[in-house]
């Protein structure tokens, strides 16, 4: 018996968005890093299933799971905005293993100079694919401005993390293990700003509840931006905080000093849409919108990106 598809949207979300625990599985299904090792004959074929769910046309005896694992493996490998296949490495399913990699080499490989510089370029590396691949690209961003970004977080981090080197080595070892925490944050604090900047001169396209385009702007840019920043700089934080404590009691043990080797991929396994008020908008859109809509949208929605 075929699955009656004819009231089912394949854009609504299987979980209710206006739930902390809705959206948090949400966010977990389309992040799960299981994605990342699916063919991309199989990730087309997603493409298409969900293409063709949006205009009615599914094929005979598709069912409901089907299209559920297609709406899956679509978020999770193709960009809100252009509907273009996003490149693994920059997919926020490949977070997990790729943030995990880095951050163990990052917190295991702190001692020397050479090794700072290098696990922080490589990290920043990683940051600005990612902040490139999930960009709102209703503004499109420059080679220009990403070479700068890329430079300039780069650099700060590697100033960062050199600098609070320095200045640490008499304080107790615990300290020295938090520095590539700061030289992150402080990275973020930089890297994100300057990859979306052209957002924040622009502004960001803003729609209503039924995704239609009221306008854009820039305040929505900000607030968006701003909330990524703290969003990255929180999520690093459990593991590069809490991470070197476990570690540095661990390295004093008899067993552990016996098996160097084991330290850094203990380090790696160890780690491991927006909505806004109208009021907060600018004054000539709040004007535009209630001239066009009234008092009928209340708040509008944009892509913040991740």
């Amino acid at each position: 018996m075929e699955a009656d598809l004819s009231g089912f949207n394949i854009d609504v979300p299987r979980w209710d968005q206006r739930t902390f625990l809705g959206r948090v599985k949400h966010f977990l299904n389309i992040t799960d890093p299981r994605t990342v090792f699916v063919s991309e004959r199989e990730l087309d074929w997603a493409k298409v299933m969900v293409e063709k769910s949006r205009m009615g046309v599914v094929p005979p005896g598709t069912q409901v799971e089907q299209l559920l694992y297609a709406k899956k493996l679509y978020d999770s490998a193709f960009h809100p905005d252009t509907g273009e296949k996003m490149n693994i490495i920059g997919r926020m399913s490949f977070q997990l293993p790729g943030g995990m990699i880095i951050t163990g080499f990052m917190l295991q490989f702190y001692r020397t100079m050479p090794a700072v510089i290098f696990w922080q370029w490589v990290n920043q590396s990683f940051n600005a694919l990612v902040n490139y691949t999930n960009r709102n690209a209703a503004s499109p961003t420059s080679v220009r401005q990403m070479a700068l970004s890329y430079f300039t977080a780069t650099t700060t981090a590697v100033a960062t993390a050199v600098g609070m080197n320095m200045l640490t080595k008499r304080a107790p070892p615990l300290v020295g293990r938090w520095v590539p925490f700061a030289a992150v944050a402080a990275a973020n604090c930089v890297n994100i700003p300057m990859m979306r900047q052209q957002e924040l001169i622009q502004g960001i396209c803003v729609k209503d509840r039924n995704q239609n385009e009221i306008g854009h702007s820039r305040r929505a840019a900000a607030i968006g931006i701003t909330q990524v920043v703290i969003s990255r700089i929180t999520m690093a934080a459990p593991g590069m905080i809490l991470l070197p404590v476990v570690m540095e009691r661990l390295e004093k043990l008899h067993f552990m000093q016996k098996v160097k080797v084991l330290h850094a991929p203990l380090q790696v396994m160890l780690c491991g849409c927006f909505e806004l008020p109208v009021s907060y908008l600018e004054p000539e859109l709040q004007d535009t919108i209630k001239a066009k809509y009234g008092d009928l949208v209340p708040y509008v929605y944009f892509n913040k990106g991740l």
